[in-house]
């Protein structure tokens, strides 16, 4: 049977990994037969290997190699030769949408499990977000403002393209149905900000409003067990859309998430081995709001960059990346972007009330400047400000603490001496004899560990 499935299509691309080795491989469909895997490469660095299921995908996407030529030149520059070798051949391969699989080469997909999970009564009531309030919880009215957009797709190319363009990656076929094996989805949800949409033409754009009541079996969106679905009807008055600015993110209950405790000693005493510093509400709402801050103003600085070395560019007074070091500004535009999501993904360890650990060196850099920018956030707010409504405790507004417990060690805070140049460089005789490690540009985002490995397909926020 896998001798007669020669020619398929690509749908997907996935990662496959052992102690020892990584392995990309495609999904792909055929018209006389079930969808099937075939191995693409073997490397042994997993984050080669998620860096190479991205620029698969990107390409399936658009149906364009040109577009990853910088990303596959340094990519396959720092692999060895024979995946270097696979991935190039891949990338002819996925841009064509077509696929070509050898004798034996074929693994068979099996069918998902039946999901029975809405006929366990355990599953009825799944809790929600630590620390989130209950609607019976909450004193004052609750409004739900519920959108409805409809979009006629006119051009799925040209709609896929402006997706990838604004950083979007399509969900793994495993993930996707029939109906829509190209995630159109999942980039319309991507593109909803923008006014005009390209390869769309919009429908239908309107709001809902409604006062929720615990007595009538309504509850918040994060504990509901039912789907918020709009209440078009008769008798709900539609509001005009307002687009939601990009620093508008939910504010996490750090109240709950950071809980401070009291030690039985009350500070009296000195040597009390349980008075240990604690990551405070309040100052986990400054450091949040810090990071979320920095990753916007990060996105637009890419955005208005691009490709352009920063010394090259417009005398534009830039937000964040001439605040890194210097040998940074010749990063190119995906670079800067990753450079946000390092924001972001601090942001949101704080949002799941986790302290906010760096992962690998932009996250360390990250950290060091929210750590920096966080005291400003506390200026001139006024005395009815949601911050001040938080708990109070010595421990708030340690910066200092912050920088000693939060980090591993402080490497990273010499790339700004000049005493120290070159010394990003692994081959730098400083750098060996204090066993830094890589710290140039292109290593920022390696994991420092394999625990440490953010999910390769969690996208980017804009």
């Amino acid at each position: 049977m896998a001798s007669s499935l020669s020619a398929a299509r690509a749908i997907d691309f996935l990662c496959e990994h052992t102690a020892s080795k990584s392995r990309v491989m495609a999904l792909l469909a055929h018209d006389n037969g079930p969808s099937s895997l075939t191995a693409v490469l073997t490397c042994k660095d997993p984050d080669h290997a998620y860096e190479a299921v991205g620029i698969l995908r990107r390409v399936l996407a658009r149906r364009d190699a040109t577009t990853v030529e910088d990303e596959l030149k340094a990519l396959t520059a720092e692999m060895a030769d024979a995946p270097a070798s696979s991935l190039r051949q891949a990338v002819v391969q996925a841009a064509s949408g077509s696929w070509t699989a050898g004798v034996g080469a074929l693994f068979v997909v099996p069918e998902p499990e039946p999901d029975t999970s809405e006929d366990d009564p355990a599953t009825e009531a799944l809790p929600g977000p630590v620390g989130h309030p209950r609607l019976k919880d909450l004193p004052g009215k609750v409004v739900r403002i519920t959108h409805l957009h409809e979009f006629h797709i006119t051009d799925e190319d040209a709609l896929l393209r402006a997706a990838v363009d604004s950083g979007w990656e399509p969900l793994p076929a495993s993930e996707l149905g029939d109906d829509d094996p190209r995630d159109l989805i999942g980039a319309v949800m991507t593109l909803t900000e923008d006014p005009d949409i390209a390869g769309a033409e919009t429908l239908e754009d309107q709001s809902s409003a409604e006062l929720l009541s615990p007595e009538d079996g309504d509850e918040l969106a994060d504990w509901s067990t039912r789907p918020v679905v709009a209440r078009f009807t008769h008798g709900w008055r539609l509001r005009e859309q307002r687009t939601r600015p990009a620093t508008e993110v939910r504010t996490p209950n750090f109240a709950a998430l950071f809980a401070t405790q009291d030690c039985p000693c009350k500070g009296e005493d000195e040597n009390c081995e349980k008075c240990g510093w604690q990551l405070t509400p309040r100052t986990a709402d400054l450091l949040h709001m810090a990071l979320v801050v920095l990753a916007d103003q990060a996105y637009d600085d890419a955005e208005r960059l691009g490709d352009q070395f920063l010394s090259d560019a417009d005398s534009a007074t830039w937000e964040v990346f001439d605040r890194l070091p210097s040998f940074t500004w010749t990063a190119d535009h995906r670079w800067r972007r990753r450079m946000a999501r390092a924001f972001d993904d601090l942001a949101g360890d704080l949002a799941k009330g986790n302290w906010p650990c760096p992962t690998c060196t932009a996250e360390e850099m990250a950290l060091h400047l929210a750590i920096e920018d966080a005291p400003m956030h506390l200026e001139d707010r006024p005395e009815e400000d949601d911050h001040n409504s938080l708990p109070e405790h010595e421990d708030d507004y340690s910066w200092g603490s912050c920088s000693d417990l939060l980090f591993q060690d402080h490497d990273v805070l010499m790339l700004f001496h000049t005493q120290f140049s070159g010394i990003e460089d692994p081959e730098n005789p400083t750098n060996q004899s204090m066993g830094i490690g890589d710290l140039r540009e292109a290593a920022w985002f390696t994991p420092f560990g394999s625990r440490s490995i953010r999910d390769p397909r969690r996208g980017f926020r804009r």
